[in-house]
């Protein structure tokens, strides 16, 4: 995302900020198993030093947009929102998700092209951002029902800085998703952050024994559309 560079509401875009700010992280995929390449992408973020995953939708379908616009006759995408807590400054963020989809086979050699695994930040606290490289609050995501539908799942009183409310954003839109049936949502608890609890250690002592059966949650509809 090209522009000058500038910040506000942050002292830096690179490394660890001070406090944790609460942000929205977008995905989406159309290649491969895209429910499992989601719920690994999300796993993935939330073992991300810095960061703590709060809540994960469920995925939406959706057409996919190249530069020439929705193109039905690509590869239909799998869509979600995360929201984080995370001390992660922007760039850093950024260099975590984009390290993130390379470990998923994310090849970029087509603008807007099929992919197996997009992370977008869209939303970091109230910070504004303007650099080649990142633009914050995502300057498209107000025309994207892909990204505004599952963030409403997870977040019912959602803005998007100063354009306003995600619901009256959507509902000022023409398209609308498609429900995946039997979808559910992507955050494992126990792995949503990447920081053990207090006491963790000892509380997996006191529970083990040789009756434990680990379970396993139920498979969601992968792979439709």
């Amino acid at each position: 995302m090209s522009g000058a560079s500038g910040a506000s509401g942050s002292s830096g875009v690179a490394g660890a900020a001070s406090v944790a700010r609460r942000g929205v992280v977008a995905l989406g995929s159309n290649l491969g198993d895209r429910d499992e390449l989601l719920r690994d992408a999300v796993a993935a973020l939330a073992a991300t030093p810095g960061v703590t995953v709060t809540a994960a939708s469920s995925p939406v379908s959706s057409v996919a947009v190249t530069l020439d616009g929705p193109d039905e006759s690509k590869p239909t995408y799998l869509n979600a929102v995360a929201l984080v807590e995370t001390t992660l400054e922007p760039l850093a963020l950024l260099d975590a998700l984009q390290a993130i989809e390379h470990d998923h086979g994310r090849v970029r050699d087509e603008r807007w092209g099929d992919r197996t695994l997009d992370l977008d930040v869209v939303l970091l606290g109230d910070l504004e951002l303007e650099t080649e490289r990142l633009t914050l609050p995502h300057p498209r995501a107000a025309e994207r029902a892909f990204v505004l539908e599952p963030w409403l799942q997870v977040d019912e009183e959602a803005r998007l800085g100063t354009r306003g409310r995600v619901a009256d954003l959507l509902a000022a839109l023409p398209d609308r998703t498609r429900p995946v049936p039997g979808a559910t949502g992507l955050l494992v608890p126990a792995r949503a952050s990447s920081a053990p609890a207090p006491g963790a250690d000892e509380a997996s002592d006191d529970a083990s024994g040789p009756d434990d059966v680990p379970t396993r949650a139920p498979d969601s509809a992968r792979g439709a559309s």
